[in-house]
């Protein structure tokens, strides 16, 4: 049986997510107590542990107001930058809370040392702020060289039908930047009108798929020869395309 899985916004664009197998309950990342402890109640679960992706506030702020006697995971490498850790975890660290197993991924870039978690056999993985629905993360911590590796990684860990779950609703935006990036490419043209139309009936954009990401978000095919071109750097390294997409996307609202 497949974990329940429950996404719930938070803040202005945010998401934290409650997994549910078996009588353990596991939220990934803590942005806003409110929204939280709602979908707890309405659900009925008990939660039995909070993993946490990376250190930034709209990630963490919320963990001692929901955490109650749950065991709160994170990142080993930012374990002082974060408040109410239980236990660290490190890159390829496998683990199981209950009946679920995990594997951790070390993706820096955005932070110096976050972690994405993948579910392998619930087929989930939560990528945070490292890898976004048709986008990555700002880089505040990290070079392009670095985030760009981190994608890979990514890119080569996660089966194509992962659903991934991400840290924010950036879609459309996202999606409006890889068209006009990219405006020879139908598939991007055509997810941008599946994204605002959902947008417009208020829905998530979130979960993606792996699979929908390699066929649609710029940023993981920086290696992509047509990529390349479209930004007329044709015969560039790929992480000199990844760092022109990003500065793009810095610049694009």
């Amino acid at each position: 049986m497949m974990a329940d899985v429950r996404l719930i916004p938070c803040l202005s664009d945010n998401y934290a997510v409650l997994v549910h197998k078996d009588g353990e309950t596991i939220l990934v990342d803590a942005p806003e107590a409110g929204p939280i402890k709602a979908a707890l109640e309405e659900t009925g679960w008990t939660l039995t542990s909070v993993l946490v992706t990376h250190h930034h506030s709209d990630h963490v702020q919320a963990i001692g107001a929901v955490k109650g006697s749950a065991t709160v995971i994170g990142p080993e490498g930012e374990a002082d930058r974060i408040k109410g850790l239980d236990r660290t975890v490190a890159d390829g660290e496998e683990f199981k809370l209950g009946p679920v197993r995990i594997r951790a991924i070390s993706t820096p870039g955005h932070t110096s040392g976050p972690l994405c978690y993948y579910l392998p056999e619930e087929r989930i993985a939560f990528t945070a702020d490292t890898l976004f629905a048709m986008g990555c993360g700002r880089l505040f911590e990290g070079d392009a060289a670095t985030m760009w590796r981190s994608l890979q990684t990514l890119r080569a860990a996660l089966p194509d039908d992962t659903d991934i779950y991400c840290g924010h609703e950036y879609t459309l935006t996202n999606a409006r930047y890889a068209h006009e990036t990219l405006p020879d490419d139908v598939a991007i043209a055509e997810r941008l009108e599946v994204v605002r139309e959902a947008r417009e009936r208020k829905e998530p954009t979130v979960p993606t798929t792996m699979a929908a990401e390699k066929a649609t978000n710029p940023f993981l095919r920086a290696d992509d020869p047509t990529v390349a071109a479209a930004l007329g750097m044709e015969g560039a390294e790929p992480a000199e395309v990844f760092a022109r997409l990003r500065k793009g996307r810095d610049g694009f609202s």
